[in-house]
């Protein structure tokens, strides 16, 4: 059967983004081959084509951490699913293509009536969210988080997830942003124009947080370890200062989280990678993500979907969070 895919043709910016067509495979022993209606792009498919990833597959590849599709075909050895079943699946690359096989232990059933770019969301950036919160930081009603990024994917997530979990949020974005800051349940501060540590100990009286959510690393997880107070936890998810920057913000990442980790100050410090969370895996993320699409159809989550792009617009959106010029989840469909 062939069908298109957007690949990865070599590393740089978005005119390294391609789209080609070849045949996909029979779905090989316990796989199952699924027509994408939707597939994500992350940052992390950003830093992926830049050649800022550790481990990232040589070019050509295909990117795309998470889709919602349909299945059509079964693999030998593969039960439970049948073809017309509405999956999700973290397949972390290979998403952004008009279908894929993927190991049907990974598929999760979406429940009827979900509007397929919503449940998109919370594969890979309200999972991360969740995980972050309850399974890292294991927050506590009351408590007060900082998050970075807030208007982003993984960002808003955290805003919701943390007003559902009775919260106080503090959310760094452009002024620009602010206002889904404040309709998220987020307290808004302008990292450009101020001192997010300095507005982060005034807003709490000099007190400070009990967890930093951070995906910039570098040189600012010193400044987001500052605001923690005695107990509080500080998560690294992710190193987009190293777009801006470079490598050097990679290192600087890999030399700080450790140090900070061994710093007998009552504050602790963690790296997050989805599915490799305190050992918990794939497995985990599955949980997560059948909880989280319980709470989506019963409409206690809204997600915001920044854009719904055709995939062959896929350097466009790869342009479009590469330079954070939306807020939310970037959506290609077919």
């Amino acid at each position: 059967m062939r069908c298109r895919r957007a690949v990865v043709s070599r590393r740089g910016g978005p005119e390294a983004m391609a789209l080609v067509e070849d045949e996909l495979a029979e779905p090989g022993p316990g796989e199952v081959g699924v027509r994408v209606l939707a597939s994500g792009v992350a940052y992390g498919d950003v830093l992926k084509r830049r050649g800022l990833v550790p481990g990232t597959p040589r070019p050509p590849f295909t990117p795309g951490y998470d889709l919602v599709g349909v299945v059509e075909r079964l693999g030998p050895g593969v039960s439970g699913l049948r073809p017309g079943d509405r999956v999700a699946a973290l397949v972390v690359n290979g998403a952004n293509a008009e279908r894929v096989n993927l190991k049907a232990d990974r598929a999760v059933p979406v429940p009827p009536g979900v509007d397929e770019a919503e449940a998109l969301c919370l594969v890979l950036n309200y999972v991360t969210a969740w995980q972050m919160l309850h399974r890292v930081a294991r927050v506590r009603p009351g408590e007060r988080i900082l998050v970075h990024g807030a208007a982003g994917g993984v960002g808003t997530a955290l805003l919701e997830l943390g007003r559902l979990a009775a919260l106080e949020v503090y959310g760094t974005a452009s002024a620009g942003k602010h206002d889904l800051v404040r309709r998220l349940g987020a307290t808004p501060i302008d990292h450009r124009a101020e001192d997010f540590a300095a507005r982060v100990m005034e807003l709490t009286g000099g007190q400070g947080v009990d967890a930093v959510f951070d995906p910039v690393a570098g040189a600012q997880l010193l400044r987001s370890h500052r605001v923690l107070r005695r107990g509080g936890r500080l998560v690294c998810y992710g190193i987009s200062s190293a777009l801006s920057v470079g490598r050097l913000q990679l290192l600087l990442t890999l030399l700080l989280l450790p140090a900070l980790m061994l710093l007998p100050d009552g504050r602790a410090a963690r790296l997050y990678g989805i599915g490799a969370t305190a050992g918990a895996g794939m497995e985990a993320v599955r949980e997560d993500l059948r909880e989280l699409l319980v709470l989506l159809a019963a409409g206690r989550l809204h997600p915001v979907v920044a854009e719904r792009i055709p995939l062959s617009e896929v350097a466009r959106a790869h342009d479009l969070v590469e330079h954070g010029r939306v807020a939310g989840k970037v959506v290609l469909v077919p």
